[in-house]
């Protein structure tokens, strides 16, 4: 690394901060900050050699929701610059090495700003509108790698015990009993019935290039401009589905309280129609809110993942810090119920 250090930062001296990331994911090495006197940079590590847990294995496949090399191919491409002039952007590209164990060494911009996990509801719907523009003056974009059937591909990889739906002991937990809605398990069941409709639906609606993983912790406020990280998904979705990404996943991992969901759909969806609007864009409003409403699909295995493991102790993303878990059943039973009410309007606009 002190090679690259130098042909990166000029400098051979420096100081590696480890950082938070999915360390379940097999393309991710790792991620550093590294630091001179008088530059930072960070730096992430992409590779096809690490034995990934369950559902997060890589693929060779470049088409495949995790391509171990997208993320390389989307900054060498310079696929982000198709959104320039939106207020949306990626961070800068220093340097990419191929290193010769077959690894790849992303270096990018540290971006300096204030990260979405902190942001108020007025820029999180600032985002949006941001986003729309993106996605309403872009449309799609095809290359030979970007990402092909995301969302059922991701949902089908989460190999998790939906039968425990229909267990009674273990709807009877403590942590369940108590937390969860009591109507929350009817509407888990009827959610996972209708998946392929859900899915079937979201694969007939128009297409754009998304980001697909789009969520506060990969979003940060510079000046204005909302930098984007993590590009590792990228490629063909519905237009509206990042957004139907964002909103839930805002609550998911305890950045906003459940409580807010409403005023932040509100601000985040309204943003980006009026941002579609001032793109251009001229399509049916009532498609961009099915694909909103019919993203809580994406969500179907995480309440069975969460009682297959609801006897250990949670962790918050990243693994690093517990988390209480009585807070995050109570957070994400509530989410899940706006879902499901998501859901019952995804099935209404699509009988309209």
């Amino acid at each position: 690394m002190r090679e690259e250090i130098a042909q990166v930062l000029g400098a051979s001296d420096a100081t590696v901060e480890s950082l938070t990331h999915n360390a379940m994911n097999g393309v991710t090495a790792g991620i550093w900050r590294v630091q001179t006197q008088d530059r930072s940079a960070i730096l992430k590590v992409l590779t096809r050699r690490k034995n990934a847990h369950d559902g997060w294995e890589s693929s060779s496949d470049p088409l495949h929701w995790n391509y171990w090399r997208r993320e390389a191919d989307v900054y060498a491409d310079d696929l982000p610059a198709l959104w320039s002039g939106t207020g949306v952007r990626a961070p800068r590209l220093l340097k990419l090495i191929e290193r010769e164990d077959g690894d790849l060494a992303l270096w990018l911009e540290d971006v300096t700003g204030q990260p979405a996990t902190s942001w108020e509801i007025d820029r999180h719907g600032h985002l949006g509108y941001q986003v729309g523009m993106a996605q309403g003056s872009a449309g799609p974009a095809d290359r030979p790698w970007t990402s092909r059937s995301f969302l059922r591909d991701y949902i089908d990889s989460k190999r998790v015990p939906y039968e425990l739906l229909e267990d009674d002991d273990a709807w009877r937990h403590p942590l369940i009993r108590e937390n969860f809605p009591p109507s929350l398990r009817a509407e888990l069941l009827r959610l996972h019935r209708d998946r392929e409709w859900f899915l079937t639906v979201m694969e007939s609606l128009p297409r754009a290039l998304c980001h697909l993983d789009l969520w506060p912790s990969n979003a940060i406020d510079a000046d204005g401009q909302s930098v984007l990280l993590d590009w590792a998904f990228a490629g063909d979705g519905a237009l509206g589905e990042d957004i139907g990404n964002y909103i839930p996943d805002s609550v998911f991992d305890l950045y906003l309280p459940a409580a807010r969901l409403p005023d932040l759909d509100a601000a985040v969806f309204g943003g980006y129609l009026r941002g579609l609007r001032e793109a251009g864009w001229r399509g049916d409003e009532r498609q961009v809110r099915l694909a909103v409403c019919a993203s809580a699909v994406k969500y179907d295995w995480l309440v069975p993942w969460m009682l297959q493991r609801v006897d250990r102790q949670p962790r918050a993303y990243g693994g690093q810090a517990s988390v209480d878990a009585a807070r995050l059943f109570r957070e994400r039973g509530t989410a899940m119920m706006f879902l499901a009410a998501w859901a019952d309007e995804a099935r209404r606009l699509s009988d309209r």
